[in-house]
């Protein structure tokens, strides 16, 4: 796995003993010096305790469970870190926000050290760079293949906007696509104006205020105390969020309007990467590689798996949305989208335009 590293780095623990069988060495031949100078065992020791130490864990959050496609990217992450490095690197992760810490917070968070990084939601990153937000906008991919080729397109933009902040992306996780769950079936655009919505970032919140909802930006911890204080009567999000935080008990309707496929975003501090040795970057780097490939390919079957569920949950699923429904969110889209290529800079726009080709 690791045929450019030196053997005792690739297997710490036998590195560890390799140190102290050299302070056992040192005791052993040279007492005469150690009772001359006393700082000579204290320096040894100071030694090991350095190299054993050197062993890496990066403490790494989500604010998904661990069953959600975040909370397994996650996972995922972890065990081919540790495969990778032979335990040299090791990954603790957070899931369920047990930190409180939302997606938006967790760059703020990592620069200060709480973290070493997380798995955020790209839409609540959009604050940090507009481009961040690229994957929420409405009805641009419809199929996860397209969704694969947009974010291949334009991961150099986001790797970009994060290294701009000390952030280095690590892997991109595509979501199924997003729809409305809501406490009452939704017949058409007449429905709109009767929702108390919960949307996940500020282009959808945009969106659907213009369409007639009542809509705003909230955190998902924020969002479901909104939901059981009945504030709340209807979620934006996947059935893969949705079922994660078992919505179905407060939302028993699911209207998949396929409004689009968002991603999330792994990345960790640029100088906690740095800090180690550049085979173990690349050892890093290629586990995060792994984790991309095999999110994708959880991709393929995730929605029908969701769908399942929720129906076993006794969620009534409208598939195809309502026409009228889905006409009036692409209507509503159009400002929005124009604004966020405004923000976004040329080369945004041209990802939109190509994917709009496709």
């Amino acid at each position: 796995m690791l045929p450019d590293l030196p053997h005792p780095m690739r297997h710490p623990a036998k590195r560890i003993h390799a140190f102290l069988a050299v302070v056992a060495l040192l005791l052993s031949v040279a007492p005469a010096a150690a009772q001359v100078n006393p700082q000579v065992t204290s320096q040894v020791t100071s030694q090991v305790t350095s190299q054993v130490v050197s062993q890496v864990t990066w403490r790494m959050t989500t604010e998904y469970p661990e069953n959600n496609i975040s909370g397994i990217g996650l996972t995922t992450f972890a065990d081919r870190v540790a495969a990778r490095t032979n335990g040299f690197v090791s990954v603790a992760n957070a899931f369920d926000n047990d930190l409180k810490i939302s997606s938006g917070e967790m760059p703020r968070a990592a620069l200060d050290g709480r973290i070493a990084g997380g798995d955020a939601f790209a839409g609540a990153l959009s604050g940090l760079d507009p481009v961040l937000g690229l994957s929420t906008l409405p009805f641009l991919v419809q199929s996860a293949d397209l969704a694969r080729a947009t974010n291949l397109r334009a991961r150099p933009l986001y790797e970009k906007a994060l290294a701009a902040r000390g952030l280095k992306l690590l892997y991109v996780t595509i979501w199924p696509a997003t729809g409305l769950w809501s406490d009452h079936a939704l017949e058409g655009a007449d429905d709109l104006p009767k929702l108390n919505l919960r949307a996940y970032d500020a282009n959808s919140s945009e969106v659907m205020r213009a369409a007639g909802a009542n809509a705003q930006f909230l955190p998902m911890d924020a969002a479901l105390a909104g939901l059981r204080e009945h504030r709340l009567n209807a979620f934006l999000t996947s059935g893969d969020g949705g079922a994660g935080r078992k919505l179905w008990d407060f939302l028993p309707y699911f209207t998949a309007i396929n409004y689009a496929m968002p991603v999330s975003i792994a990345f960790v501090r640029s100088d906690a990467l740095a800090e180690l040795s550049e085979p173990m970057q690349r050892e890093v780097l290629a586990a995060a590689a792994e984790t991309e490939q095999s999110q994708f390919a959880l991709l393929t079957h995730r929605t029908s798996e969701n769908h399942a569920r929720m129906r076993d949950n006794s969620v009534r699923i409208a598939e195809p949305a309502p026409p009228s429904l889905v006409a009036a969110l692409r209507k509503a889209a159009t400002p929005a989208i124009t604004d966020w290529e405004a923000r976004a800079g040329t080369d945004a726009a041209a990802l939109v335009e190509w994917a709009r080709q496709q």
